[in-house]
């Protein structure tokens, strides 16, 4: 299979009937770190929201345990998709996922937004910086995943396409951006766990690239300095600079998929493993289109959050609800970074 195999099948491929399987072939073999790393910056987005960034600071989620935070919101995605979001597993990790935000009081358009951000987000960063641009086919599959994730979520009014996404996420952007002290406090908690990824002599100049690689209105809304022109050049041209030697290279083979290789479990995990410690007192509640369990309801008042809200790192994951109650975690059932998940 050549450099572009892959998206000449894709674009024989009915987004309608294929976009989780078009979904797992950009996030573990065609993008998989420009993915990761169009999520890494909608993250920051979310903290240009006041009303977002005041209940990540409250928690200080992000103070404790930033790194877990993170990794916890983009191992929550991958869990939801790696079998499939209607499979056994996804519709567990939802429930999981929705237990843990259901604590929250978050206003559905917020949750809206947080969703938006992991669909619109890494599109704009792989057309950017990715070795090609997304395909029609390959962009509408990530619409539609981020939609399916929204409705096991029970979020309302979600966009059916790419392009009401994209709609959505700058209408809320213009509207609702404003610097608050909150905005800069978890922003400069989660560049602190990005900072550490590296040796310490270039933790600073890390820094500086990725807000060098952030637009003027998302740093006025998190109170960062806007870096030097020349600073912003070098960091554009060194992305494009990869692409071109990605784009030379060979195709990940079908064998290999990428997988996340989070820091907080260097021994693999479990969905149990997952989110905040307090989460497993909480009840499950069924997915909206499951039937309520036998017995008298538990109410709950809340609102279910963004899936990156309360998983572990900013509001997505972007970032569950169960007809009976989780069982115990079956440790035959570790994910391990080194083998193929079962």
């Amino acid at each position: 299979m050549g450099r572009y195999g892959r998206l000449r099948r894709i674009q024989q491929m009915d987004p309608l009937r294929d976009h989780e399987r078009i979904f797992r072939w950009i996030t573990q073999y065609e993008f998989p770190r420009d993915y990761l790393q169009g999520t890494s910056v909608a993250f920051l987005r979310d903290y240009g929201v006041p009303r977002v960034s005041r209940l990540l600071d409250r928690t200080q989620e992000f103070e404790r345990a930033g790194q877990k935070r993170y990794d916890d919101t983009v191992l929550i995605a991958y869990e939801m998709v790696r079998e499939g979001l209607d499979s056994e597993h996804g519709r567990a990790t939802a429930r999981h996922l929705n237990r843990i935000h259901g604590r929250y009081r978050i206003p559905n358009e917020d949750f809206l937004y947080v969703l938006a951000t992991t669909v619109v987000g890494p599109k704009r960063w792989i057309d950017r910086y990715g070795w090609r641009p997304l395909s029609p086919q390959e962009t509408e599959s990530l619409a539609l995943v981020g939609r399916r994730m929204g409705e096991l979520m029970g979020i309302t009014g979600l966009p059916a396409d790419y392009a009401e996404f994209e709609r959505l996420h700058d209408a809320y952007e213009r509207e609702m951006f404003a610097y608050d002290p909150a905005n800069r406090r978890v922003a400069a908690a989660t560049l602190r766990v990005v900072t550490e990824w590296y040796p310490a002599p270039l933790r600073q100049l890390a820094a500086r690239v990725t807000l060098a690689l952030l637009d003027e209105p998302l740093l006025e809304a998190l109170g960062l300095p806007p870096q030097p022109r020349w600073l912003r050049f070098a960091a554009d041209r060194a992305l494009r600079a990869r692409a071109a030697v990605i784009r030379r290279l060979p195709p990940r083979p079908e064998r290999f998929p990428r997988r996340p290789k989070p820091r907080s479990y260097p021994f693999g995990w479990t969905l149990d493993d997952l989110g905040p410690h307090w989460a497993h007192s909480r009840p499950v509640v069924p997915l909206t289109d499951e039937d309520p369990p036998p017995g008298p309801a538990v109410p709950d008042h809340h609102t279910p959050p963004p899936a990156r809200e309360a998983t572990g790192a900013p509001p997505l994951s972007p970032g569950g609800r169960s007809p009976a109650p989780a069982s115990a975690p079956d440790r035959s059932d570790r994910t391990h970074l080194d083998q193929e998940p079962r």
